[in-house]
């Protein structure tokens, strides 16, 4: 990925995040008091830029047995609460581990 992909995918990953982060203020006036619609609200950043960056791990490696050895990794690290810094650490060693002995 060439420097001017990384600005136009960080730009745009910042504009969806920013626009579900502003358009409840917009288009409503009051409080929302709705509990559901609330915690909907709340979860709608994490799931866009999700849904936009989890494709990508795939495509990082040269091999897809070191891409899923990566986010294996990652998701066990994550189910037993560990925190981002660990994940990601867990991930990429797991990633660049397995990309040795399954090279792409």
């Amino acid at each position: 990925m060439g420097n001017k992909e990384f600005w136009d995918y960080l730009l745009v990953m910042f504009a969806v995040t920013y626009a579900v982060r502003v358009l409840p203020f917009v288009a409503f006036r009051k409080k929302i008091e709705n509990r559901r619609v609330r915690s909907f609200l709340a979860y709608i950043p994490y799931a866009v830029l999700g849904a936009m960056t989890f494709p990508a791990v795939f495509y990082a490696t040269g091999s897809g047995l070191a891409a899923v050895a990566g986010v294996a990794a990652a998701l066990l690290a994550a189910y037993r609460g560990k925190g981002l810094f660990f994940v990601a650490v867990c991930a990429s060693a797991a990633a660049f581990c397995a990309g040795l002995v399954f090279p792409g």
